[in-house]
């Protein structure tokens, strides 16, 4: 066989024409693509698999309309709420927050402060509802003084929240 052969038998392959199909995926597809995404599968991969099980609709260009929509609602509510976590985080770092704790006279505290008592004293003091597992303390808060504890909003977003610590 010579590799005149093979170009040939390849030249031949691309003649029989395997159909492609355009769809827009409504969820997402292990190894195919993200939700909203617009993509290129065989014919039959389509037709008896992702149409069928409802995982994509074919990409006519009425549905192309309906998924621009849907893209601009969701920019649209990404914004929103992107104001609204940059409107808590100016008001987190507006002052610090104040946190009680039992201490001995040396000034160490009891135990040690954690990010379940810092979403409790922003609940109280600032006004918001933040998941303990969103916060996190870079360091072991064992004395009195203060500190900075980090929260992930998501969507890469986070401030830093400076903490006081006070003996009761």
């Amino acid at each position: 066989m010579s590799c005149e052969y093979c170009s040939t038998l390849i030249a031949q392959s691309l003649k029989l024409k395997i159909k492609i199909m355009e769809v827009i995926l409504i969820q997402d597809v292990d190894n195919i693509g993200a939700k909203n995404e617009v993509v290129k599968v065989k014919n039959g991969y389509a037709r008896n698999f992702l149409l069928p099980r409802q995982l994509a609709v074919e990409s006519s260009p009425s549905n192309r309309k309906q998924l621009e929509e849907r893209m601009k609602q969701v920019k649209k509510k990404e914004d929103k709420m992107l104001a609204e976590i940059n409107s808590v985080i100016a008001k987190l770092k507006e002052a610090p927050l104040k946190l009680g704790a039992k201490t001995g006279t040396s000034g160490k505290i009891f135990g040690s402060v954690t990010s379940l008592q810092i979403s409790r004293a922003i609940r109280e003091q600032k006004g918001y509802e933040i998941d303990r597992r969103r916060i996190s303390i870079a360091e072991e808060v064992k004395e009195i003084g203060t500190y900075k504890a980090t929260i992930e909003f998501g969507n890469g977003q986070s401030a830093e929240v400076e903490f006081e610590v006070a003996g009761e």
